[in-house]
C-alpha cells in the first residue's frame, strides 16, 4: 500500500504512438492521481511560435516566446486541457502544423529549461501524479517512484497514430521516424530510456493489460 503521507510520482516516457497518453491517464485515474502531459506544454509553445510567425531557425526569438507567454495546463486525467495566454488551444496544438514544428521548438535548450522548471513545480504541488513525456525519468523527475519506458514497433505505432488522425499509415510512419530522429539526437534532454526504467513493449498488448502491469509494478515499489 502507498504511504498516504508520502508523494507518489510515476514517470512514463517513450516515443509517439507507444501509448503514453492513454495509459498514463488510465493509471492516474486508477490511482486517484493528477496527470501531466508535458508534450502538450511543448506543443503549446510551438502553437505560440507559429501564431507569432517566428522563424523556426531563430532560437532566440523562440526562447523569447516561451519566456513571454503563459501556458496553463490542467492535471485532471479525465479532462486534461491546455491554454496559452488564457485561450484554450487543445484542438489547435494537435493539428498538423504544430506536429510538424514541435520537435524543432522542443530542441531549443532555453525552451526546455523554462518548461522543465514549470513541470517540476506542478509535480512538487501534487500528492500523487503520473507524468508523461520524453525526458521525465531522465530530467524532469529523476527520483520518480516508478519509471516506465513504453515502446512499440514502428509499424504498430504508425497504425495507432494514423487511426487517431485519419491519415495514411505510410505518411504517419515517415513523420514518426522523422520525430524519433529529431527527438533522440537533440543536444538538450534527448529522448532516451532512464537506466533504472522498466521497459515495456506495448506492440501486442491491449490498454487494459498495460495498465494492469503498471499497477502491479506500483504495488511492488510502494509496498
Amino acid at each position: 500500500m502507498h504511504d498516504e503521507g508520502r508523494q507518489l510520482v510515476v514517470a512514463v516516457d517513450g516515443p509517439s504512438g507507444s501509448g503514453k497518453s492513454t495509459i498514463s491517464r488510465r493509471v492516474a485515474q486508477a490511482l486517484h492521481a493528477r496527470y501531466l502531459d508535458t508534450g502538450a506544454m511543448y506543443r503549446a509553445v510551438t502553437y505560440a511560435v507559429l501564431r507569432d510567425n517566428v522563424d523556426l531557425a531563430d532560437v532566440d526569438k523562440i526562447a523569447a516566446v516561451a519566456e513571454d507567454i503563459h501556458v496553463a495546463i490542467g492535471t485532471d486525467p479525465v479532462a486534461p486541457h491546455v491554454s496559452v495566454d488564457g485561450v484554450g488551444v487543445d484542438r489547435e496544438i494537435r493539428g498538423p502544423e504544430v506536429t510538424r514544428a514541435v520537435s524543432a521548438v522542443s530542441a531549443v535548450p532555453a525552451v526546455r529549461a523554462i518548461l522543465v522548471a514549470q513541470q517540476r513545480a506542478i509535480i512538487a504541488d501534487a500528492e500523487r501524479i503520473v507524468v508523461e513525456g520524453r525526458d521525465i525519468g531522465t530530467v524532469v523527475a529523476p527520483d520518480a517512484d516508478l519509471k516506465v519506458y513504453l515502446t512499440a514497433d514502428a509499424e504498430e505505432r504508425a497504425r495507432r497514430r494514423s487511426s487517431e488522425n485519419a491519415t495514411s499509415q505510410a505518411a504517419t510512419a515517415a513523420d514518426l521516424a522523422r520525430r524519433d530522429r529529431l527527438d533522440s539526437t537533440r543536444s538538450a534532454d534527448p529522448l532516451r530510456q532512464a537506466e533504472d526504467a522498466v521497459v515495456l513493449d506495448t506492440t501486442t498488448l491491449g490498454i487494459d493489460e498495460v495498465v494492469e502491469r503498471l499497477q502491479r509494478m506500483l504495488d511492488k515499489v510502494t509496498a
